[in-house]
């Protein structure tokens, strides 16, 4: 074993993987998408797998949630694994008022309430958190040679699942907005939990990353998808990944 986290040994893992949080979807993305994929690590019960899609190796691992457990894998994936392009998919809670339940959104970039920032630049910058530009312009044209149209935009990747963000009131001194309202007004489109980590842990190392979303619940509107379905349905942001993730 090549990491505390994972059971793959150095060169099972490609250059090129897929990230969802959920590692049933990491299953269900190997056997639907995938040739000859053959899983490589179950360590926590978090799959990971690796085949082939359109003739060329690519993986596809399971995170977990949140910007802690998300980071633990990334980090090992980069830095031990040798993975250089990786794309996180996952869902998204809909914010604004011009995405829908099952809306595919890619993240530009990611504001943040979270502390990483500051933890690697002691607070002598706010370092922008911003996707790949390469990777995000393959993804776009992939959508529309694709038929599926996306959003693109800012999101804002929380630490807190259950937060209070929506209740606290007057916080700007009008009495009237909560910082959910200041945030769609900048024009935060979603809220999510890892995308921060990715663009942070990427900068560093140098190496591609990208968060595509598929909106599986909407704050304003207080639609939400089954669980089931976020497991094995959301695979339009799954084919825009893939695509993507393939070209040089």
């Amino acid at each position: 074993m090549s990491s505390p986290h994972n059971a793959a040994n150095v060169g099972d893992i490609a250059e090129r993987i897929l990230l969802p949080g959920d590692p049933l979807r990491a299953k269900h993305i190997a056997e639907t998408f995938l040739e000859g994929a053959k899983l490589y690590t179950d360590i926590r019960n978090v799959y990971g797998y690796t085949g082939k899609y359109k003739g060329v190796d690519v993986s596809v691992q399971g995170t977990g949630m949140g910007i802690p457990s998300f980071s633990i894998y990334v980090h090992e994936l980069i830095n031990v694994f040798g993975c250089k392009k990786l794309i996180r998919v996952g869902s998204c809670g809909g914010m604004h008022k011009d995405l829908k339940l099952r809306d595919v959104l890619i993240a530009q970039g990611a504001t943040t309430d979270s502390s990483i920032v500051h933890q690697v630049f002691g607070g002598a910058v706010n370092f922008s958190l911003i996707s790949n530009f390469d990777l995000l312009e393959k993804a776009v044209n992939n959508s529309r040679k694709l038929n599926m149209p996306v959003k693109v935009g800012n999101v804002i990747c929380t630490d807190r699942f259950y937060n209070d963000y929506g209740d606290i009131n007057g916080i700007f001194g009008d009495g009237k907005r909560s910082l959910n309202d200041k945030l769609i007004q900048y024009g935060i489109l979603a809220v999510e939990m890892e995308s921060a980590a990715l663009y942070l842990l990427a900068a560093e190392a140098g190496v591609q990353g990208l968060a595509i979303f598929t909106v599986s619940d909407h704050l304003l509107t207080h639609e939400e998808v089954p669980p089931a379905e976020r497991e094995t349905n959301f695979n339009d942001m799954v084919k825009i990944a893939l695509e993507t993730i393939i070209e040089d």
